[in-house]
């Protein structure tokens, strides 16, 4: 099975190329270790994720990612192969919190509604 969970803030802003009319956006997310430290693993979402990625998130932005893990090479200018370990991004949460400015401002107490005069005898409950 190959699998992966991930929940991390992006360490810079996304990068967006299009291959072939197919969008594709890739960013490390610094992920904490259990002990000490992090790892910075490098993603890449394609198409729709890629969109949502660019749209909606920027350096620092938290995200938990299901993915999987895919290998690669190529050559690199000096003709020496280079290999690559990337997760591909299967599914994507957004974790951050809606910033201030688009808090409600009302109080949530003040948006439910009262129970009208008489109607307590018709409730299922007390």
């Amino acid at each position: 099975m190959n699998l992966t969970l991930s929940v991390g803030n992006m360490t810079d802003e996304p990068k967006i190329d299009v291959y072939n009319e197919h969008k594709k956006a890739s960013f490390a997310l610094a992920l904490n270790r259990v002990k000490d430290g992090a790892d910075f693993p490098r993603f890449v979402a394609w198409d729709n994720k890629a969109e949502l990625i660019e749209k909606y998130c920027h350096k620092g932005s938290k995200l938990a990612i299901k993915g999987h893990i895919q290998t690669g090479s190529y050559l690199n200018m000096d003709k020496k192969k280079v290999y690559t370990t990337d997760i591909i991004v299967d599914e994507i949460e957004f974790c951050d919190r809606k910033p201030k400015d688009e808090q409600p401002t009302e109080n949530p107490s003040d948006t439910w509604m009262s129970i009208p005069d008489g109607i307590q005898e018709e409730l299922p409950f007390k």
